[in-house]
């Protein structure tokens, strides 16, 4: 039989497997002694859940919440308008990757930026920056970087070649987050106008590809010090129900563990040589607002301060928007990515808020919850 990309994921989106496994979780459920709520934080498990119908396979004591989804959804407006301003600069290239196109800042989007001139590039890998200096070099290049864990080693893989080659004109704007800290965030919030310490969030499904790089153990202090269990999940259906199995058999065996599902690909101490040389360039900011949700602290990754003259927020610090922008008074994305809601519960889902004029951080990209929500649902 010929390979094809199709005969690698079949198996994991077989109905009679899907099935099966919603057989289980529903016999499972029967021990339950109270409903519990599942978060997924990744958006990729969002789309996963709302495209496959997994919440009608789910027996009614056991429900999905929306965790923040994707590191394009959580961008706050003032970063996206430090985007927007640098594109703007005649001697600037702005390179980032696709999904940032469309985000609106206060300012506008790096699309609307475009339409007014500005040299707006969009990539796959941050590598082909390379190129781009090359060919270009009386213009200054910023790489306006994003990701959680799976991306950030590949920015600092450009770094490093940067900084070994001598590359003068390529500057990094670094907006990579990390997933654990934001977790923390979501079960204690130190956020005084949002009670969540009323959350709903019983356990997590942990994203896989975050934990390719970062391994599962960025996740052991949620069941030791918040009695919430993880279980590292894939993304397809068939991951995801078994993740959902485990998770139920944990509660129903009075057990409290961070375990892996996805185990073909996942480790307990994950890709050490890309976390060495994450740490080798960057560095924890003691905030970084997320939106929707605020400053969480120690959420988020600069260059270290002797990599300053590649820092595209120290070298342009002088026309860089300093304020900081809330979103719309009508957006509950801040509730829904806490858990405390949902897309449909939002006045203006599906109106004001599409996907292609989006208002709220969960509508901005196609990960997001209210995107998901208005893909497969509206």
């Amino acid at each position: 039989m010929e390979l094809k990309l199709k005969n690698l994921y079949d198996d994991f989106r077989d109905g009679k497997t899907i099935k099966a496994l919603a057989t289980l979780i529903e016999q499972e459920a029967k021990k339950l002694e109270k409903p519990i709520n599942i978060m997924e934080v990744c958006g990729g498990h969002t789309h996963t859940i709302m495209k496959f119908g997994l919440p009608q396979l789910m027996p009614d004591n056991i429900k999905f919440i929306h965790g923040p989804g994707c590191p394009v959804c959580i961008m706050p407006k003032h970063r996206i308008d430090h985007a927007y301003t640098l594109s703007l600069q005649e001697d600037v290239i702005l390179v980032t990757l696709g999904d940032m196109i469309k985000v609106p800042g206060s300012k506008g989007s790096l699309q609307q930026a475009r339409a007014k001139g500005a040299d707006v590039r969009f990539v796959y890998s941050p590598m082909e920056c390379i190129k781009i200096a090359s060919e270009n070099q009386d213009k200054k290049i910023v790489f306006f970087a994003i990701g959680f864990e799976t991306t950030t080693p590949m920015t600092a893989a450009l770094v490093d070649t940067v900084i070994k080659k001598d590359i003068k004109n390529i500057f990094f704007h670094i907006n990579h987050v990390t997933v654990p800290e934001v977790m923390e965030e979501l079960i204690n919030s130190r956020d005084i106008h949002v009670d969540s310490y009323n959350n709903q969030i019983d356990a997590f499904l942990g994203p896989s590809h975050v934990s390719v790089i970062a391994g599962s153990k960025i996740y052991d202090k949620f069941p030791s010090l918040y009695n919430r269990p993880v279980v590292v999940t894939g993304f397809e259906p068939v991951d995801m129900m078994e993740g959902v199995l485990m998770i139920v058999k944990q509660f129903t065996q009075n057990r409290c563990e961070n375990e892996i599902q996805y185990n073909r690909v996942v480790s307990h101490d994950g890709n050490v040589t890309a976390q060495k040389l994450i740490d080798k360039y960057f560095e924890k900011v003691s905030l970084f607002k997320w939106r929707g949700l605020g400053n969480v602290p120690n959420s988020g990754l600069k260059l270290k301060d002797e990599y300053a003259k590649y820092d595209a927020e120290v070298v342009w610090s002088d026309i860089l928007p300093k304020t900081e922008i809330e979103d719309h008074k009508l957006c509950i994305c801040g509730d829904i990515l806490r858990g405390m809601a949902h897309p449909n519960e939002c006045t203006i889902f599906g109106t004001a808020c599409k996907p292609n004029s989006p208002v709220g951080s969960c509508m901005v990209s196609s990960e997001g919850a209210c995107a998901a929500y208005y893909k497969y649902r509206i």
